[in-house]
């Protein structure tokens, strides 16, 4: 019920462009697994092996205190409409901040609201599909605004704030450098 493959084929690419969530799954060598459900426009299929998705302010920020102790991600797509499906592209990503050199090259991908926190850049090494005779059906309406509302009325200033209040360490207490990363600061 499963087939494996080694990159993103131009039909799995479609499957992703057509979805309007997916989930981004990460874990230390000890501690929690945590998974995200993402949305709005922030991912980018950059090729056969290649994505790159924006990550916003959020409650917390697990995945860059993971990556650091055990580079490994998984994405997923699922289908809740029309044929059942469920994509996985699974590899290794590094964190572009906002003091990194390529930082612009990511930000051109995008819209970058405010509250963008850092990019992530994944290397698929293998993309697995399988039914999702399980899935219910569900059907889209409209994106979220509350995020972008928050961050646009917020400001700099009080995101960064929130960096340092909420996103200095995982719930498991490894650091994320956010501050330094993103601010020159020490944490």
């Amino acid at each position: 019920m499963s087939d494996q493959f080694p990159n993103i084929c131009d039909e799995h690419r479609a499957f992703i462009e057509a979805q309007h969530m997916y989930f981004v799954g990460t874990a230390a060598p000890e501690g929690r697994v945590n998974v995200s459900p993402k949305g709005m426009d922030s991912l980018r299929v950059m090729g056969p092996n290649r994505i790159v998705w924006m990550n916003y302010t959020g409650s917390g920020n697990e995945t860059a205190g993971h990556l650091p102790r055990a580079n490994r991600m998984t994405l997923m797509w699922c289908s809740f409409d029309k044929k059942p499906l469920i994509l996985r592209a699974y590899g290794t990503a590094r964190s572009v901040h906002m003091t990194d050199p390529d930082w612009d090259e990511m930000a051109a991908l995008f819209t970058v609201e405010p509250h963008t926190r850092q990019f992530y850049d994944m290397t698929v090494d293998l993309v697995q599909s399988s039914c999702g005779f399980a899935v219910p059906y569900m059907t889209f309406d409209k994106d979220r605004p509350v995020l972008s509302q928050w961050g646009q009325t917020r400001g700099e200033d009080y995101i960064h704030d929130y960096w340092r209040r909420k996103n200095t360490q995982t719930i498991d207490g490894f650091d994320t450098d956010i501050l330094r990363l993103n601010l020159g600061e020490d944490q």
